[in-house]
């Protein structure tokens, strides 16, 4: 019997989900996670590091419970911190469940969240402490995602990848936060395990009123009613879906094939972006040879498409480092 072929009839349950704990057998977790999901039909992406586990997978009601229950018996794991949203159609191709040095890459060897992350903020506190006028409020993620939406008023690093995040604020710490008595700093990204790192980092830097949003972004747009919120735009996630607004409902990017970066309704208009091989962002980043090699693969997506079938045995540039917050 094939475990791993799952036709899915029935609205599909999303998981975001992370914990900072001890993991001393990472490689025998991972060989069980991965059997356990493929058993169940539920697709994603699963870190697995010594500092704890991450991830976002999808599948049936039934099979991510399965998953969720057994991941929730894993030590210190009892109190997961899990975001459920829905899907339309399965927004990942397979499973993969990857060991990582780390399950959201930082850089920093001495951070630990368990003991040192900043104060959380509940969603519906939240619009009080960032619009205070003596709170900093940072965007921690990528500039990609911070193009798509965020908060009025956050700050924007600008980064690449979250590993930037300690030289950038070393670097402008002094024109963020003054000489003085610091400011309250107010930090947020997609679903809280960024913030978890980020805030830790500025807690040993010695900055001391430091604060996160608990649940992130994705919490925030399930709780605040769209009337009272303080979000401006859609909130990237890491799958098919692309995109998420309030209420969790699906956005209107599409994805660049090529770059994974998110296209609007704009960026598609532009003579830049062509399906499966460029987009504005990364049309001058890729060779033409590079475009005509994405050009077959997508023409092979499509014929696939039309068969019926899941073209899946091409391989894709990913953002794992950062990927499932």
């Amino acid at each position: 019997m094939n475990t791993c072929r799952h036709e899915f009839h029935e609205p599909l349950l999303v998981a975001a989900l992370y914990r900072f704990t001890r993991f001393e057998d990472c490689a025998g977790l991972r060989a069980l996670l991965e059997r356990l999901c493929r058993e169940q039909g539920v697709r994603g992406t699963l870190l697995v590091a010594a500092e704890g586990i991450n991830g976002t997978i999808a599948g049936t009601r039934e099979g991510i419970t399965r998953v969720l229950e057994h991941i929730r018996t894993l030590p210190d794991c009892a109190d997961l911190d899990v975001k459920l949203s829905s899907a339309s159609a399965m927004p990942f191709h397979r499973m993969k469940v990857r060991l990582k040095r780390e399950i959201v890459t930082m850089g920093e060897p001495d951070i630990d969240p368990r003991t040192n992350a900043g104060t959380y903020v509940e969603p519906e506190e939240w619009n009080a402490l960032i619009s205070d006028p003596d709170t900093i409020v940072i965007d921690t993620r990528n500039d990609y995602e911070v193009a798509v939406g965020s908060f009025e008023g956050a700050v924007d690093p600008k980064m690449a990848s979250f590993r930037d995040f300690p030289e950038w604020f070393r670097r402008e710490r002094k024109r963020l936060l003054g000489s003085g008595k610091s400011p309250k700093v107010a930090m947020f990204c997609t679903g809280g395990i960024r913030c978890e790192k980020s805030t830790a980092f500025l807690k040993q830097e010695g900055i001391e009123d430091v604060f996160h949003l608990r649940g992130g972004i994705l919490k925030y747009l399930e709780a605040v009613p769209e009337e009272r919120s303080l979000w401006r735009g859609e909130c990237f996630v890491f799958d098919q879906r692309v995109t998420l607004g309030h209420g969790l409902a699906e956005g209107t990017h599409t994805l660049c094939h090529a770059c994974r970066r998110p296209v609007s309704a704009d960026g598609c208009d532009s003579s830049l972006y062509e399906a499966g091989v460029s987009c504005p962002a990364c049309h001058a980043e890729r060779s033409e040879e590079q475009r005509a090699s994405y050009r077959e693969r997508h023409r092979q997506e499509m014929f696939a498409a039309v068969q019926g079938r899941a073209h899946v045995g091409m391989v894709r540039t990913e953002r794992t480092d950062d990927r499932a917050d």
